[in-house]
């Protein structure tokens, strides 16, 4: 995948375009922000950039070097990461021997390293010699999720690259293309940060399933309340769901959020988009402050679970308070 390809991060995305169409790479970057935010992917991309002899601002696609790197047989390319909890000096060492020998056919190698942060100060001390005399045709690529727990010296001889938490619609259109059915992808993105986090909830077994009843029981609590708590007990206490009670108070949030969407009128945000005709005629039975207490009841619920009370009480709880609501 090419660095336009990529989802978000904008910023990140101009600092290595530029880098790459004026001929000013630096010898090393430290790419920094939140778990999920694509800095991995952002540094295959940026790699295959370099690597890739058609010039611009990004991989062609279509050279020889971006075709070996699609296939891994890119072996001016070395990725380093934890060694159990640590990266230790030993790891180092022998990157170091590696990016020694003669390049095979390319004009420059290219390390990256994962979880910096967790570098031993030995490591730490070996990168830094590394780096404070840089090979010309080596470029590093360093990859943490808090610049700030990197070695100071480390991080005054990098060219910083800041990667903010993706937001729901690059997400969706990303799983979008990937595939992924539209209406459990809407959902997904709003609770997971990062599309690897997205695709877990969406693989997990009763995903589906779990979308189809919260459905039923925000339907419920809205407008039947002796129907809500026979659909908690039987569609969600005796069933196998009934081991996600978060997931399921986490999706009936963005439910109840739905219908304030609905009422500002912004319908493209609606996350149960399919249950729009539902929601439209139901909508304006409680005031936006009305459905914001829905979901501090879920809220409040949630924080109970985590307090070790009983699911199926926090939940039949729960349903009590927003009928008073």
């Amino acid at each position: 995948m090419s660095i336009a390809q990529l989802p978000g991060q904008q910023k990140a995305k101009r600092i290595l375009q530029h880098a790459l169409s004026s001929g000013k790479v630096s010898h090393a970057y430290l790419f920094t922000g939140p778990p999920g935010s694509g800095r991995m992917a952002m540094a295959n991309a940026f790699a295959k950039a370099l690597f890739c002899t058609s010039g611009g601002d990004d991989a062609c696609g279509h050279c020889l070097e971006c075709r070996k790197f699609d296939h891994g047989n890119q072996p001016d390319l070395h990725v380093v990461e934890p060694d159990g909890a640590s990266i230790k000096i030993d790891q180092i060492r022998e990157l170091q021997r590696e990016l020694s020998y003669k390049n095979i056919g390319t004009e420059r190698k290219i390390y990256i390293i994962q979880q910096v942060e967790t570098m031993t100060l030995q490591a730490a001390n070996s990168l830094l010699k590394f780096l404070e005399e840089p090979q010309s045709p080596v470029v590093a690529i360093l990859l943490t999720d808090n610049g700030q727990a990197v070695l100071p010296t480390i991080r005054s001889r990098t060219q910083w690259v800041p990667f903010m938490p993706l937001v729901p619609h690059d997400m969706l259109q990303t799983l979008s293309q990937e595939g992924v059915p539209q209406l459990l992808a809407r959902a997904a993105v709003h609770l997971a940060s990062g599309l690897n986090a997205c695709r877990e909830i969406i693989q997990q077994n009763g995903f589906a399933e779990m979308r189809n009843v919260v459905i039923q029981l925000g339907k419920d609590s809205l407008t039947r309340f002796t129907a809500g708590m026979i659909s908690a007990q039987q569609h969600v206490f005796k069933t196998e769901l009934g081991e996600q009670p978060q997931l399921l108070l986490s999706m009936l949030v963005l439910w109840y959020k739905d219908m304030i969407h609905f009422q500002s009128g912004r319908h493209e945000a609606l996350v149960f988009i399919d249950q729009v005709d539902w929601i439209g005629k139901h909508a304006f039975g409680r005031s936006a402050d009305g459905y914001v207490k829905c979901m501090e009841a879920a809220l409040e619920a949630g924080k109970r679970i985590r307090a070790h009370v009983s699911p199926q009480l926090a939940v039949e709880q729960m349903l009590i308070r927003i009928q008073e609501v």
